[in-house]
């Protein structure tokens, strides 16, 4: 019989592993000496343990360890178990690569400009929302902030006059043959009367920063985002979204808290 420090030195693995074993149930002990509570484990079991290290190895499971070893899998079986788990380990790879990628440009943006003055760029999916909303073509970029104004104070009037309450603002920029497209309004399901219910689309995966204080300034951090899309490998792939975190007051913007979302595709 080998002692479990004699035992875990044979097989690479901690003590403290085959005790984390014993408890599951996956390698029981030989021996349990009644009085001192001390392992023992038979020679014999080395090959035991030898196959659960190979599998944890290999990224699988205690239960799925359990079922390998306990009920026997045809080689078939076990292909298509690695294949399977071949494919998460490459997503892990690419999301680890994708972070690290990220971290040497944030190393490197540092050491060039010893500040951390960049805006922070996360990735996730957009959700599909469905507003009550009005449209403007916009041909002249300096009057933007002035129609967007205009017609979300349009649509708000026209929801409390139908008995509605508001919720979350958003705003969508697209490209028209004439100009830039803007749609304002609210995300609510219901239809009013005179405006337009629009469905923003889900989008797989979006590019969001959020933007503090005034609407005045807000440019500037549009203008952030999409240089941090180019030094990501990342292009905008759809319609813009302004979405009004903290909108109120209104007649002071400093508090205001706007997170900008764009569709995007890696380049």
């Amino acid at each position: 019989m080998l002692s479990i420090g004699a035992f875990a030195d044979l097989g690479q693995v901690s003590v403290r592993m085959l005790r984390h074993w014993d408890a599951v149930g996956l390698l029981p002990p030989a021996h349990v000496d009644a009085w001192t509570g001390y392992r023992s484990y038979a020679a014999e079991q080395l090959d035991r343990l030898h196959r659960i290290v190979a599998l944890r190895d290999l990224g699988f499971g205690i239960e799925a360890v359990r079922t390998l070893l306990e009920e026997g899998v045809a080689p078939e079986r076990l292909e298509e178990l690695l294949q399977l788990h071949r494919a998460t380990v490459e997503h892990e790879h690419a999301v680890a690569t994708a972070r690290l990628v990220e971290v040497e440009r944030r190393i490197t943006r540092i050491q060039e400009e010893q500040d951390m003055t960049e805006i922070e760029i996360i990735t996730k999916p957009l959700q599909a929302v469905r507003l009550a909303s009005l449209s403007v073509v916009i041909e002249q970029p300096e009057e933007t902030a002035a129609h967007v104004e205009r017609i979300f104070a349009e649509a708000q009037g026209r929801i409390e006059a139908a008995g509605g309450s508001l919720a979350t603002p958003i705003a969508v920029y697209d490209t028209d043959e004439r100009g830039m497209r803007v749609t304002a309004g609210y995300a609510i399901d219901a239809q009013v009367d005179g405006l337009d219910s629009v469905e923003l689309p889900a989008v797989p995966l979006g590019a969001c920063a959020v933007h503090l204080g005034p609407m005045s300034g807000i440019r500037d951090t549009w203008e952030a985002l999409h240089r941090g899309l180019e030094a990501r490998g990342m292009r905008s792939s759809g319609a813009a979204r302004e979405l009004y975190v903290r909108a109120a007051p209104e007649h002071d913007q400093s508090a205001w808290v706007t997170e900008l979302q764009v569709p995007v595709v890696r380049a």
